[in-house]
């Protein structure tokens, strides 16, 4: 699916309701319609789709997600990359732009959705207990996972990729909406490059880049 407007296509059955609201509102009660429409407007401004300048230096990851690094994590991941790994968490208020874009090009190799509670993304525990949708990306035997997780004011994930797509870096792939969280795991031989407290911007920030011994590049497809 191709996003080339300014605001994501999903916004539109909240602005068409709003627009209808704030109208109603007017004819009706004229002092009441700034709520709706000032409502209207911080829609159009959650879903909008700024322009981003992929980076095209080979070997490198870029951020999933706008927002703020909340941890950096030594785990095993034990649903696709099935090995060690590390797990960046980043939290994205309702100011950040909420598409999620894919940090590397390849294939989708897994999805899985997972139902859950909803409490507030920047909680320790949110992504153990919170929905969450699992996006994994294979390109020449390297293996990334993406995970979005819903918040406490997120209702809905959206994804767009489905297993046996070919994606490439930087592609929006998904969203969540209204408050959130996504998380990118990476193997062994990526370096992280960020760091806690860092703020990252979705398909520009390079969050890791692959160690020498393992260079690939991973801004052009491979089948892996």
């Amino acid at each position: 699916m191709k996003h080339n407007f300014i605001i994501v296509r999903d916004a539109a059955i909240y602005l068409v309701a709003l627009a209808v609201i704030t109208v109603v509102v007017l004819y009706f009660y004229p002092p009441l319609a700034p709520i709706p429409g000032i409502m209207f407007f911080f829609v159009a401004f959650f879903f909008r789709n700024p322009k981003r300048k992929i980076p095209t230096e080979a070997g490198i990851l870029v951020s999933p997600a706008d927002g703020t690094v909340m941890d950096l994590i030594e785990i095993y991941e034990d649903r696709f990359l099935k090995s060690k790994a590390v797990k960046v968490s980043i939290f994205l208020s309702i100011f950040n732009v909420h598409l999620n874009r894919c940090p590397m090009a390849g294939i989708i190799k897994y999805r899985s959705y997972r139902p859950g509670k909803m409490i507030p993304a920047f909680k320790s525990h949110a992504s153990d207990i919170n929905e969450k949708n699992y996006v994994g990306l294979e390109s020449n035997g390297l293996r990334v996972l993406v995970t979005q997780i819903t918040g406490f004011i997120a209702r809905r994930i959206v994804c767009w990729v489905n297993v046996g797509d070919q994606v490439s870096r930087g592609q929006i792939f998904g969203l969540i909406k209204f408050g959130s969280c996504t998380e990118i795991i990476v193997p062994p031989e990526v370096e992280v490059l960020v760091q806690k407290g860092e703020k990252v911007v979705g398909g520009e920030t390079i969050i890791g880049r692959l160690k020498n011994e393992h260079k690939v590049d991973t801004q052009h497809l491979y089948s892996g």
